[in-house]
């Protein structure tokens, strides 16, 4: 499977968890700044699974605005937008940054996300 840094980086900013896992180190530490730090590859497999219910249960509209990549990182920006029933139940914007190994594996993410306040 031959897949870059970039678009390895893209889908799991856009919930496309499964398929990065083959490219998480096993000691992989996945921070969500102001939130929660999941350390080890089991655990973030497992947050993602949870993630990934709730992405199903709503309507879930990913946009990536901008990536930057460098020799061993890329930072992907962009908006998650969650509907149900037609009607806007959460919008956050986020940056994810992801740092590689050598061997293309993903040995840190920083997750910095805003959630839009409801007016």
């Amino acid at each position: 499977m031959n897949i870059s840094q970039k678009e390895i980086a893209i889908a799991f900013s856009n919930g496309e968890f499964e398929r990065t896992y083959p490219f998480l180190k096993e000691d992989i530490v996945w921070e969500i700044v102001g939130e929660n730090t999941f350390k080890g590859k089991e655990n973030i497999i497992s947050n993602c699974k949870q993630t990934a219910e709730y992405f199903n249960s709503v309507e879930a509209i990913f946009k990536t605005e901008d990536i930057v990549t460098s020799t061993d990182r890329v930072i992907v920006r962009g908006t998650a937008e969650f509907k149900k029933e037609g009607k806007r139940v959460n919008f956050i914007k986020a940056c994810d940054v992801y740092e590689f190994d050598d061997e293309d594996k993903i040995i840190n993410i920083y997750s910095y996300c805003i959630q839009e306040q409801s007016k």
